[in-house]
């Protein structure tokens, strides 16, 4: 499939090994759920066990540099200087190891999928999918069906997380039992089997950073290693952010993967940079603590106008006006710097800052729009709305760009039978599809324009597209704007009832060559914490972030509290435990497997700091969907240890281990 790793992708009952705990190995259809479900519990497997190796830490020695990148994902970076001399001489130094555990997606609704078996032998398919025509090239090859008798459809995803983005074996369970019955089969997992693929992968890490006196950073190494499976090389961009970020010219950078008998890790939600930059932004705060440097001045004394791993320079970054934005709303001069030295009654406060980026893609995506004689507009593409507000987004884009008011436009999504467009993530779907969409109404414009020309005595006669106007379902011309044909005279003279275009959006190869392309964030994290018992309070977070144009600031700062209460999981609760003598998830549903509630949240504020984006697409726009999630964790961790001097290295932070 289109973001697979290296390797040999799982399919189930292929064959009678079993790889995983959890792997289905039988499929019982029936008519009635319930019955279904008994049928099943009628199943025995006779297994010949093993003993699993599932332990991270017991196998990192056998870590290794996978053979084969993962298409999309760039590897570790070169060396560049000489880190391990730098850091000998460093008058400040911190070395540290940083463990992050297993995470599962957890979406509302459990991943299902439903196959139609059509007589003529084609199947049509509704799935939980980020990417319909990424399921539809995956039963293609398994099924030896042509695409164009495979229609995958998903208008309404809900919840992903990434967890979408690969096909799920119940995809393929259904169109298997689909195509062999010729009827329409269901395949809906529980609660418990959605901990039985895709994770955020365990990662142990570990930092050194040397800086002078004066807190300029003279070293930086970063090494990982993360799990993968058996079967394929699942790999992540982790450590690359610690040569990025910072200016320094001596880093050394490693990232390595350890085979367990699991299955393979999955894309969550801002993969690779959530563990990395939890890492190296508590290792950043450490070093502010050794040299005696304030966080906010530690990272500006560092602060890099440049990529480090690629030297090229930004197409646009705020990052400093995120930092003064977010801690003016937050109240950072008031912070004093020492541990345990703020209060509130019994409670210890603590006040923490981290750092926050994200890679701003942009992606190949095709459109399809058709103008009605009566001014309405339908736009589209196969991409899906996995909660981001694409539907809205869109709509604006194509109302702003035709000239329709909003309320009559229809967007049409999640349908392999639209122009193609790339699964929904990496946060590139605001950027590429609405480029799009844009692209895709300009092409209209010539036609309606032309249309309108051909009008005997045509107030537009002989204007140039760049003389005119298309607003509220008129052309108008642009110095006299009483001089206009309405879209429906237009139409209604050329004797046509519709105009129909597709169009590609490519994205530039000059300025990827030019240009390295981030949003960024800075997010500041207030804790409070019984010195007691240990019980902490989350009581406030302010994110400033920048990422170009903001098309809608309703549903953006909706992705933004959506990636910070994901973040809070991250930093406090969520943990899938591995029972290491079964090599099975024990935690396998959402009582035991913690995630943030209502009462976990508290203040949560959002600036979006003004950007001007003007070499990366047409919309001057950047993703919001995983900027959130970035440095939140670290935040709330550097916050932690400002409250009680205690530094906790392995996520998440529990009330044990601030007793301990």
């Amino acid at each position: 499939d289109a973001v697979a790793p290296p390797g040999k992708p799982f399919r189930p009952l292929v064959t009678d090994v079993v790889q995983f705990s959890g792997q289905p190995v039988a499929l019982v259809v029936a008519d009635d759920f319930g019955v279904a479900r008994y049928a099943a519990s009628l199943v025995r497997v006779a297994y010949e066990t093993e003993t699993p190796s599932t332990d991270l830490e017991a196998h990192k020695g056998e870590a290794y540099d996978p053979p084969e990148k993962r298409s999309g994902i760039p590897p570790a970076p070169d060396a560049r200087g000489d880190a391990e001399s730098a850091f000998a001489k460093a008058a400040f130094t911190v070395e540290q190891t940083y463990a992050s555990p297993i995470e599962h997606h957890n979406p509302m609704e459990p991943h299902a999928a439903l196959a139609i078996w059509n007589a003529d032998g084609s199947l049509k398919i509704y799935e939980k999918s980020q990417g319909v025509h990424n399921t539809q090239d995956y039963l293609s090859k398994i099924f030896e069906l042509p695409k164009e008798k495979i229609e995958v459809l998903n208008p309404y995803m809900g919840g992903g997380f990434g967890s979408g983005l690969r096909p799920i074996y119940q995809v393929y369970l259904a169109a298997m039992a689909a195509l062999t019955l010729e009827r329409a089969v269901r395949v809906v997992l529980t609660r418990t089997q959605m901990y039985t693929f895709g994770y955020r992968p365990e990662t142990l890490q570990t930092i050194r950073l040397g800086a002078d006196k004066e807190g300029s950073l003279q070293a930086v190494t970063h090494d990982a290693t993360a799990v993968t499976s058996t079967f394929e090389d699942y790999q992540e961009a982790v450590v690359n952010w610690s040569g990025m970020l910072y200016d320094c010219e001596n880093v050394a950078l490693t990232y390595k993967l350890a085979k367990l008998d699991m299955a393979t890790p999955q894309d969550m939600r801002a993969p690779g940079a959530t563990l990395g930059l939890f890492a190296m932004e508590t290792a950043m705060d450490e070093l502010a603590y050794a040299s005696g440097v304030d966080p906010i001045a530690l990272r500006l004394i560092n602060y890099n106008d440049i990529d480090g791993n690629e030297d090229k320079p930004f197409t646009s970054k705020e990052l400093k006006a995120c930092y003064s934005q977010a801690a003016e709303k937050f109240g950072w001069d008031k912070r004093t710097a020492a541990p345990r030295s703020m209060r509130d009654g019994k409670e210890l406060v603590g006040w923490g800052m981290a750092t926050g980026a994200w890679e701003a893609f942009v992606q190949p995506t095709g459109a399809r729009a058709v103008l009605s004689a009566d001014g309405t507009l339908t736009v589209g593409n196969s991409t899906s709305d996995i909660g981001t507000g694409t539907y809205t987004i869109l709509a604006q884009i194509a109302s702003d760009t035709m000239g329709v008011p909003i309320r009559d436009v229809t967007v049409v999504l999640a349908d392999s039978a639209l122009p193609e467009a790339p699964p929904a993530g990496g946060s590139w779907t605001a950027a590429s599809s609405g480029s799009a969409v844009a692209a895709v109404c300009a092409a209209i414009k010539p036609t309606l324009l032309g249309l309108a020309r051909s009008i005997d005595k045509s107030p537009l006669a002989n204007l140039s597209l760049e003389q005119v106007t298309f607003s509220d379902r008129k052309i108008a011309m642009k110095n006299d704007p009483s001089r206009f044909v309405t879209f429906a005279e237009a139409m209604t003279a050329g004797g046509r009832d519709t105009i129909e275009e597709v169009a590609k959006f490519e994205p530039d190869p000059k300025v990827a060559k030019k240009y390295a392309a981030y949003t960024h964030a800075a997010v500041f994290a207030e804790v409070k914490i019984d010195e007691e018992l240990g019980v902490m309070r989350l009581t406030r977070i302010v994110t400033a972030v920048a990422a170009g144009k903001i098309l809608n600031p309703k549903t953006a700062r909706s992705q933004i509290l959506g990636g910070i209460t994901m973040g809070i999981g991250m930093a406090l609760e969520e943990e899938s435990m591995v029972d290491h003598n079964l090599g099975r998830i024990m935690n396998r549903n959402l009582g035991e497997y913690h995630i943030p509630v209502n009462a976990d949240i508290h203040d949560l504020q959002v600036i979006f700091v003004d950007e001007h984006e003007g070499h990366l697409n047409p919309l001057g726009v950047k993703g919001l969907g995983e900027i959130g999630i970035v440095g939140t964790a670290a935040a709330i961790g550097n916050a932690v240890f400002h409250a009680t001097g205690k530094r906790v290295r392995d996520l998440p932070i529990t009330i044990d281990k601030l007793l301990d």
